[in-house]
């Protein structure tokens, strides 16, 4: 059991710092990685992030994590934070991974 979390602590900090690099490279988020509160919004007064980001980020996830956010309420709320958008990338890597 102790390891199964680390193992998943390790993937979560692994997909935290993917993410941040997305935002900082693609997106033009002009924060250090560690600067990037997980808990802080994408969009509106958080990092200011608008629809064009959203389509942006949507397709840097895919091609990098190869994990595809659906334009429904689910994808919407994927995206409301970058601990939302982490445990979206997670639960689909692991719905594929148990296929």
């Amino acid at each position: 059991m102790e390891a199964e979390l680390v193992a998943y602590i390790a993937r979560r900090e692994e997909v935290l710092g993917s993410i941040r690099k997305i935002l900082i490279d693609n997106l033009d988020v002009r924060r250090e990685p560690d600067e990037i509160d997980p808990d802080t919004p994408l969009f509106g007064s958080g990092l200011g992030l608008d629809s064009v980001d959203a389509v942006e980020l949507m397709v840097c996830v895919y091609s990098e994590l190869g994990v595809t956010l659906p334009s429904d309420a689910t994808g919407r709320t994927a995206l409301r934070t970058l601990n939302t958008l982490v445990d979206h990338v997670l639960e689909q890597q692991e719905a594929r991974h148990d296929a």
